[in-house]
């Protein structure tokens, strides 16, 4: 019986890995209409008892503006371009910064963000970070670069309620994505590692100041020369 019990949880985890591979294929072109973080904010508005409108609308990878893809890339993942979907020596980097204490930091890449966003939940367990692992290595393996970035740009959120370039841009300043100014892209990059306490349309000091950092290291990553070795990356 135990044996039996072990074959059929093993063809189910198989079948639901293949499941899992081919969710990752399939939006490799299909734009997803929701991300798992997007269902996870509203069930939390319903135990809250607050309601929450939530705003996204899809913006194909030639409306989103360059300099809003160099300032996301300049702040949260500078070596994009060269990893496999996990940036090592920012790992351990990390790691060293957090053993000897003080306030935690992060090494998640675009890709790793791109697949906590759209299939896990919040929170911190091995579980999650081995479901983290297992799509990242998908998506690195089955999108391209610019899909990658595309779909980050499409679903991160922005503000309580607000998902993707389109909807920030008409909520914190009134305008479409594609007319973004290079400042309001790199203050809506700025406030990425806090989007629902921190303001893109008005920024405090602390914002204003690595808005500022954000765009110097954009064009000292070269800007559209940049992105020219992700097209260049995702042909080899």
């Amino acid at each position: 019986m135990l044996r039996a019990l072990f074959r059929r949880l093993t063809k189910l985890l198989l079948w639901l890995a293949a499941l899992s591979v081919l969710l990752v294929l399939i939006l490799r072109w299909v734009p997803p209409p929701f991300t798992a973080l997007m269902v996870e904010r509203k069930i939390e508005s319903w135990t809250g008892g607050e309601s929450i409108d939530l705003q996204r609308s899809w913006q194909p990878w030639n409306q989103l503006p360059d300099d809003l893809k160099m300032s996301v890339i300049a702040a949260e993942d500078q070596n994009f371009a060269d990893h496999w979907g996990f940036d090592i020596a920012a790992i351990r980097a990390a790691f060293a910064h957090n053993e000897r204490g003080g306030s935690l930091r992060g090494a998640s890449t675009l890709s790793q963000q791109v697949a906590k966003n759209l299939f896990l939940w919040s929170g911190r367990s091995w579980l999650r970070k081995g479901l983290e692992v297992w799509f990242t290595g998908w998506i690195e393996l089955l999108w391209p670069k610019q899909r990658i970035l595309e779909v980050y740009l499409n679903s991160v959120e922005w503000g309580s309620g607000i998902f993707g370039a389109e909807a920030a841009a008409q909520h914190h300043f009134g305008v479409g994505a594609p007319y973004l100014s290079v400042n309001q892209a790199s203050q809506l990059a700025a406030v990425l590692p806090n989007p629902r306490q921190w303001d893109a349309g008005q920024p405090g000091p602390h914002v204003g100041s690595r808005a500022a950092w954000i765009r110097k290291q954009a064009r000292q990553l070269g800007g559209s020369d940049y992105l020219n070795k992700l097209r260049a990356s995702d042909a080899r």
